[in-house]
């Protein structure tokens, strides 16, 4: 898999660090509250992981797996759920968990979509954000890091199920998904 990367962009110790910076800015902002995370699956099981060990008050979590790119490197613009959260979230606060905002179109079928479900409120936590692929403006609460328009792999982010399970966030050489 390293020799597919054709650089780091984000080490492990900078993620790491951001995820607790963003933990505390949670906490002190979810106090007594008990807000549920809906983690976006695959991709951002591995932020929420690392994000739940820095939150100090209680909460709950649930997940949520849609489709909307295949072996893709962008989205269809056609989001498929394929699983949906199992709890009840009407008057309860919501964050959102996602590895990586494109074109902002899945995160505003989600919002729109558990919005419908009348909770308290819904924020939006990213780690990565790629502002100059928005195709819609979409306000995120909690972000990570803003990053250029490549092709990034690993953290959970993948290209067609693989680099998963790099610690680090690299860029993709594009002969690999050209």
């Amino acid at each position: 898999m390293e020799k597919d990367i054709l650089k780091i962009l984000l080490s492990e110790e900078q993620i790491q660090k951001k995820i607790c910076e963003l933990g505390k800015q949670i906490s002190r902002e979810y106090k007594d509250k008990n807000p549920i995370m809906i983690c976006i699956l695959r991709g951002a099981v591995f932020f929420l992981t690392d994000l739940l060990k820095n939150i100090t008050e209680p909460l709950e979590i649930d997940f949520f797996s849609l489709s909307s790119y295949g072996t893709s490197t962008k989205s269809s613009g056609i989001v498929k759920i394929r699983k949906d959260i199992d709890t009840d979230i009407l008057n309860r606060h919501v964050i959102i968990v996602e590895d990586i905002v494109d074109s902002g179109l899945t995160l505003k079928y989600i919002y729109d979509y558990l919005e419908k479900h009348n909770p308290a409120s819904v924020k939006i936590c990213v780690l990565l954000d790629k502002p100059k692929a928005h195709e819609i403006d979409i306000k995120i609460d909690f972000l990570g890091f803003e990053i250029g328009n490549d092709f990034v792999v690993g953290y959970g982010l993948d290209y067609s199920e693989k680099y998963r399970n790099l610690s680090y966030i690299g860029i993709l050489k594009e002969e690999i998904y050209s």
